[in-house]
């Protein structure tokens, strides 16, 4: 068993023959598809102790442990990519104990950190798909990781859990595999897209779009359209900290003026601190993946990807899965109500379904900070379901 003081890598699954052309939602298809993936712990022999852990928006495949580097990146696998975003929860007597579990994180296509995507070399082409990388969907996403699950001959996953977009999918992989998953756990999550997401992330996509650099999606090599990239990142970082959290980390931040601004002049720390989140994402994420993926968040609906008359209709598939939804009160990128509704339909549709709402001052990533939190709960729900 690995000791997670020790490094892990990034693995890489090719899809066969016989899987490809992948088909996409928006009726093109990709003709290879290459997913960059982690496992921590090991399957047992009757493949029935894998989780499979969605990452959330700018996340990567990279859950836990120490990964000093991934190969072949375009973007900056920098100092904050290299410990595991979720490294409090999964490893030897945590919460996704290490010596139980089998857990499994894939990297979404149309991301950057290894699987197929803008930054991928097209093979029709020979050059960067960047611009050209199709629309995907969060069900694109999903099947192309139930294909890498085939592959393991995992016929029934014990449980997928994923927070934020990360929670979606898990809804997704629910309704459309429905005797392939026994635990269900969304974290800070919801059925639908609320009316104040669609605003936020319109505001990220107009300022990447209307950065001069972006060029269409067509920007040169290491030449990203930083200012937009990093006002999209302010936009959506407000939504990810609680404001005491942002007051409480800018304390320390030293006031200057930002090298984008000719007229207004830096005078509070919080100004500083914004600024600073935005610059430092620039590096490490692509504009093109980062447009791929808000747009499959704008799109994602679960009743056009499954056809169903109702959400109720659709939940009740359901039925055999046990759900543990979790809410963070101070969360206002996923409000509580958002749970609140997803709660209502499983237990309308007969779906076991237990509810937890986690106090915390930390806002939307407390998912990722505080796992002192959801360890007990994680715990006792998948233990008692064993």
């Amino acid at each position: 068993m690995k000791n997670f003081t020790e490094l892990v890598s990034t693995q890489f699954f090719q899809f066969s023959n016989q899987d490809l052309p992948f088909q996409l939602r928006s009726g093109e298809a990709l003709s290879q598809v290459t997913l960059a993936y982690e496992m921590y712990g090991e399957l047992n022999s009757r493949k029935d102790n894998a989780i499979l852990l969605f990452h959330a928006l700018t996340g990567s495949q990279h859950a836990a442990g120490k990964n000093p580097s991934v190969e072949g990146l375009e973007v900056t696998w920098n100092e904050e990519c290299q410990t595991g975003w979720w490294d409090g929860f999964i490893g030897l007597e945590k919460a996704i104990d290490l010596h139980k579990y089998c857990v499994i994180c894939i990297n979404y296509i149309g991301g950057c950190y290894g699987s197929t995507g803008p930054t991928s070399v097209c093979p029709e082409t020979s050059k960067p798909y960047g611009a050209n990388f199709p629309q995907i969907t969060f069900s694109d996403i999903v099947d192309s990781q139930m294909k890498f699950v085939d592959h393991l001959g995992i016929e029934k996953l014990y449980a997928v859990i994923g927070a934020s977009i990360g929670g979606m999918m898990c809804l997704s992989m629910a309704t459309r595999y429905p005797d392939r998953i026994c635990n269900v756990i969304p974290i800070g999550s919801g059925v639908d897209v609320s009316p104040l997401q669609r605003i936020l992330n319109l505001e990220q996509i107009y300022a990447i779009e209307s950065d001069p650099d972006f060029q269409g999606g067509a920007y040169l090599k290491h030449a990203q359209p930083t200012r937009g990239m990093a006002f999209a990142r302010m936009i959506s970082h407000k939504t990810f900290v609680s404001l005491t959290t942002m007051e409480h980390r800018a304390r320390g931040e030293i006031s200057e003026n930002d090298d984008n601004l000719e007229w207004y002049k830096i005078g509070t720390s919080l100004e500083s601190y914004m600024l600073y989140q935005g610059r430092k994402f620039i590096p490490r994420f692509d504009a093109n993946s980062y447009l791929r993926i808000l747009d499959a968040w704008q799109n994602f609906d679960l009743l056009k990807e499954t056809k169903a008359e109702s959400l109720r209709e659709l939940f009740s598939k359901c039925q055999t899965q046990k759900f543990l939804v979790f809410s963070i009160d101070s969360d206002v990128c996923f409000y509580p109500e958002s749970q609140q509704k997803m709660v209502k339909l499983l237990r309308g549709a007969n779906v076991p379904t237990t509810w937890v709402t986690v106090n915390s001052e930390k806002g939307h990533d407390a998912f990722l900070v505080e796992p002192e939190l959801f360890t007990p709960h994680l715990l006792y729900t998948l233990g008692k379901n064993r």
